[in-house]
């Protein structure tokens, strides 16, 4: 139906485009013009129409007067996965909005609307949500921790609808502690995502459980996100899928800045001799912020029915001559681990839901 929407036949006239385009008031205002066999020929906005007119075009004049026929688009048949989000990444720069899927005949397959979805990465993720939030009781009690709400929204929901707006469709959640509520809670698509749940028959540490989210046969470079759910965070995914694939990682990581300041002056020594002293120093360091960037072989090759923490799976890697990259956060990221964290997370959503709210 997007599709139909945004599109508009070389015959019709510039009037008949401009009332097209008027139905789209409120989105993104764009059509793509075809011929008999649906082919596409150009684009075309308002403002190609008032410029048509502007050079003394009528209304009554065909739209292939004023169609851009330099629009960008992606190929189907020849880009590369990598080469389609590098191509959309480009074009949002451009202030591009509405982007043509073209199939190697020049056909229409598919419209991506880069206000809705901002990328296309072609990774699935699986999701974390075993543990049992013992921090925060008695809040879950009878709730697993990532269906506990933030602003009317389950914290679980928020890292849904952000994957889904990186282009991420298939997406797993793992499942232990009060596994059913979480399957019942996903029974409906969330950020329009069909979300798969598995739920572990056994502790499997806090990435072992990943494997139950991969499909027999995948491409073992594919990768794979793979995250806490019980995270808030506005890190950029499109930016550590980027970097994943630049830097040909086997793993990455994304990590946060973590500031330690001692009240005391800190010696230097070499056995028994002081070789410096520093007054109250601040060391910082990049601590682990529960979101990676796995290649599918690396999961696939985890032993079956074995506990296996993330930290361990990351060492493993290293010392088997691994390519092991961090990529830190740039923006949002709380670990809802204690009532402090929940409540300092209920208080930042509320600050950002009234900031929208204000500027709407």
């Amino acid at each position: 139906m997007k599709k139909y929407r945004h599109t508009v036949h070389e015959s019709a006239t510039l009037l008949q485009a401009l009332e097209k385009l008027n139905k789209l008031s409120g989105g993104t205002m764009a059509l793509f013009v075809v011929d008999g066999e649906e082919r596409v020929k150009g684009s075309l906005t308002d403002g190609d129409v008032r410029r048509a007119l502007l050079n003394g075009h009528s209304m009554d004049d065909a739209v292939a007067v004023a169609m851009n026929t330099s629009f960008r688009y992606v190929d189907s048949n020849t880009d590369s996965p990598h080469e389609i989000v590098s191509k959309l990444r480009e074009m949002r720069a451009c202030g591009i909005s509405m982007v043509p899927v073209l199939d190697r005949n020049r056909v229409l397959a598919d419209i991506i609307d880069l206000n809705v979805t901002a990328t296309r990465l072609p990774v699935k993720a699986i999701l974390m949500a075993g543990g049992k939030g013992e921090r925060l009781r008695p809040m879950t009690l009878t709730v697993p921790k990532p269906l506990l709400e933030i602003e009317n929204k389950a914290i679980i929901d928020y890292n849904v609808e952000a994957l889904a707006r990186a282009g991420v469709t298939d997406i797993t959640v793992i499942t232990r502690y009060l596994a059913e509520k979480i399957h019942a809670h996903f029974r409906h698509p969330v950020g329009g995502v069909n979300v798969k749940c598995i739920e572990e028959t056994q502790p499997l540490g806090t990435i072992g459980g990943a494997a139950l989210g991969l499909t027999a046969g995948e491409d073992d470079a594919r990768a794979v996100i793979v995250m806490n759910s019980d995270l808030l965070t506005t890190i950029s995914f499109e930016d550590m899928y980027m970097r994943h694939i630049d830097e040909h990682a086997d793993i990455t990581v994304a990590v946060i800045p973590y500031t330690l300041s001692v009240p005391y002056a800190i010696l230097a020594t070499e056995h028994n001799k002081v070789s410096g002293i520093e007054e109250k120093p601040t060391y910082t360091y990049f601590a682990n912020a529960g979101i990676y960037m796995i290649n599918n072989g690396i999961l696939a090759s985890m032993p079956d029915g074995k506990i296996i923490d993330a930290t361990d799976l990351i060492a493993d890697v290293i010392s088997h001559g691994g390519k092991v990259v961090c990529h830190p956060v740039d923006g949002t990221w709380i670990d809802i681990g204690s009532p402090a964290d929940f409540q300092r997370a209920s208080e930042m959503m509320r600050h950002h839901r009234n900031l929208t709210r204000r500027r709407q």
